[in-house]
């Protein structure tokens, strides 16, 4: 791929694809057929309109992927001229993400989950029968092609396949989203979902594959709650009790009264009241809220940015799903209090590429928003203009981290920058910009709607309110619990319902670290965490029993963060890669003796904790040496 255009030409689906997002081209300079000649004469916009459209060559791949099933060159420099964009680097983009391709491939696509705990219920079999019925991965076979994914964050019901197929009209971000599907219906259109599968049988993935409109329907949110109805969640209240498509439903249960508090608090006052609350981010850094808000609403330059991070991609993670599945008004609601709060008139979810109930879900939600006048130009008369766009990421767990978001959205490949400068001072196009997951934002209602020290006396004094927990792997119950900070695992387990011969239980995902089935007593607050020599992390507690094969699941991690590093610095490239092939040597009885490739790991995994430039190479080494100092694995 060259800087310079090339002489391929789109189709015409795909030229309709890019239009319907960017609309027709307004010369012959961005993709007209032809040169007119005022044309000839001068060329509008110069370098800072270009820059101005750079945000809009994600969803641009989108458009055309989802449409098509891949991007061809000609589709790629269509799309180039449109947003005057260098073809390398447009191609450095597609090539970034796991769900764009370049290359032809069928427009039905089946992503089925191998990672924790789809590798804990049995995805390895369904691989197998897959393998002997549709041919190996990656091989077209009845107008379909099905491949191996990491966590589809479905583990509830694990194991999980997803399809998509092309050929809807794309979605231009969530203003192409149609109607709402019910609440006990799969979401399908505009995200080209096509099926959700989980749990997965080879024989239903098959027919699925065939004819799509087969598949069983997706089951509403509320089954991924066990404890749906119980009258002491807080989070969780709503759902599987209240309808999600529904805002009349939404505020007849309290919704909006928090956003009407913050306009009588005003935005210091609504700081304050988080400040007082002490409420820490969920996603596993435990960053004071208040703080970030604080520091965000004090900076001179503008336009501020509120960003969601909705990409969450640690395996074993699912909490933000089902809360965005069950709940989005909550999600909407809170993200104005936070804009309100910093002075931003514009946020964005960035929201993760495999989650297509979650877009129909939020894209009606803001519609309905919108129409209501809780989004716009003077949210509920207050004098306020706040409005939320989606971005859909593409499959790429790097984008996580917040920096990395940034460049995503920016139309960048999705790589972490250097800090400082942080994101509350130069973020999102180089802007002030606050950063939160969904858990995080969410948690805002309940200290608006009762007050920073009702909240706070839940939980403890440094872990204040309730958390969220994935509970998947081997356990009767699994799905997401609500207990209030300091509750032990063994209160949690107990809910879900272990099994009968632990052997582990890995809290944090494949970031996080190993217990003992004798350390159940752990409380559940990141200080206790800590203290026990593990992590919270993002929430995900996997249980798994003696028919678990420890040493496949700690290569399946490795796997996980080659495959997902950005190879944007040294440490981690090369460390994850050597991590992995010690772990091949191992688990396959073949090179050196075990010994002195765990001696070899620990040197590389201190040298990613140490030298690595984000937390993806910094813990890549964490689970595995858990399970080799907790477990006693590999002696």
């Amino acid at each position: 791929m060259d800087l310079r255009y090339t002489d391929a030409a789109p189709t015409a689906i795909e030229r309709a694809a890019v239009d319907s997002l960017l609309g027709p081209p307004p010369s012959g300079w961005e993709g007209a057929e032809e040169r007119t000649d005022e044309d000839l004469r001068w060329a509008r916009g110069g370098a800072a309109a270009a820059r101005d459209r750079r945000d809009q060559l994600l969803p641009a791949l989108h458009a055309v992927n989802d449409r098509v099933g891949w991007i061809s060159e000609g589709a790629l420099d269509y799309i180039c001229r449109r947003l005057t964009v260098a073809p390398a680097e447009a191609y450095g983009v597609a090539t970034f993400y796991a769900m764009f391709s370049v290359v032809p491939r069928p427009a039905k696509v089946l992503h089925v989950c191998t990672d924790l705990a789809c590798a804990a219920r049995g995805s390895g079999t369904l691989c197998a029968d897959l393998k002997e019925r549709l041919g190996p991965a990656g091989t077209p076979a009845e107008g379909a092609v099905w491949q191996e994914s990491p966590c589809l964050g479905l583990c509830e019901r694990a194991p999980a396949a997803l399809l998509l197929q092309a050929g809807a009209p794309p979605a231009g971000e969530e203003s192409a989203a149609g109607a709402p599907p019910a609440a006990d219906e799969p979401a399908a259109g505009a995200f080209r979902c096509s099926a959700v599968l989980a749990p997965a049988t080879a024989p239903a993935v098959v027919t699925a594959t065939r004819a799509p409109e087969a598949a069983p329907a997706e089951p509403p949110a509320g089954t991924a709650v066990p404890q749906a109805g119980d009258p002491g969640l807080v989070l969780l209240k709503r759902i599987g009790t209240v309808d999600p498509a529904s805002l009349d439903d939404y505020r007849s249960t309290g919704g909006y009264t928090a956003l009407r508090r913050a306009f009588a608090l005003g935005p210091a006052g609504v700081i304050r009241e988080v400040l007082d609350a002490g409420l820490v981010g969920r996603g596993g850094a435990a960053f004071p809220t208040g703080r970030k808000w604080q520091a965000t609403a004090q900076q001179a330059d503008g336009p501020h940015y509120l960003v969601c991070n909705a990409d969450e991609s640690e395996p074993g993670t699912f909490k933000d799903r089902v809360l965005m599945e069950g709940d989005p008004y909550a999600l909407i609601e809170s993200m104005t209090i936070a804009g309100y709060a910093i002075g931003a008139a514009h946020g964005y979810i960035y929201l993760r590429g495999e989650y297509p109930r979650a877009y129909e879900r939020l894209s009606h939600a803001l519609t309905s928003a919108r129409t209501r006048g809780l989004l716009g130009p003077d949210v509920l008369g207050q004098g306020y203009a706040f409005d939320i766009e989606i971005r859909r990421g593409a499959g790429a767990y790097i984008c996580g981290e917040e920096t990395a978001i940034f460049n995503s959205i920016e139309g960048q490949r999705g790589e972490p920058r250097s800090k400082p400068p942080f994101p509350v001072e130069k973020g999102l196009f180089g802007k002030p910009t606050a950063v939160n997951n969904v858990e995080t934002l969410v948690n805002v209602l309940p200290i608006l709607e009762h007050g920073a020290t009702a909240y706070a006396a839940t939980g403890t004094e440094t872990s204040t309110g309730t958390k969220l927990f994935c509970v998947s792997g081997q356990v009767a119950r699994p799905g997401i619990y609500e207990l209030p900070f300091g509750a032990n695992l063994r209160d949690l387990l107990a809910l879900a319902g272990p099994p009968e011969q632990m052997r582990a239980v890995l809290l944090g995902g494949a970031a996080g670290g190993f217990v003992r089935p004798g350390e159940l007593d752990i409380p559940l607050t990141f200080e206790g965490t800590r203290a026990a020599g593990t992590t919270l992390g993002s929430g995900v507690v996997l249980v798994l029993d003696d028919s678990v094969e420890l040493p496949r699941i700690l290569l399946r991690i490795a796997e996980f963060f080659r495959d997902e590093s950005c190879g944007q610095c040294v440490p981690c490239r090369v460390g994850t890669v050597r991590q992995e092939e010690a772990l091949h040597r191992i688990v396959d009885r073949t090179g050196a003796r075990a010994a002195a490739d765990v001696a070899l790991m620990r040197e590389v995994g201190q040298t990613m904790r140490d030298a690595s430039i984000c937390g993806l190479g910094q813990t890549a080494w964490n689970a595995v040496e858990s399970a080799i100092d907790r477990l006693g694995v590999y002696k």
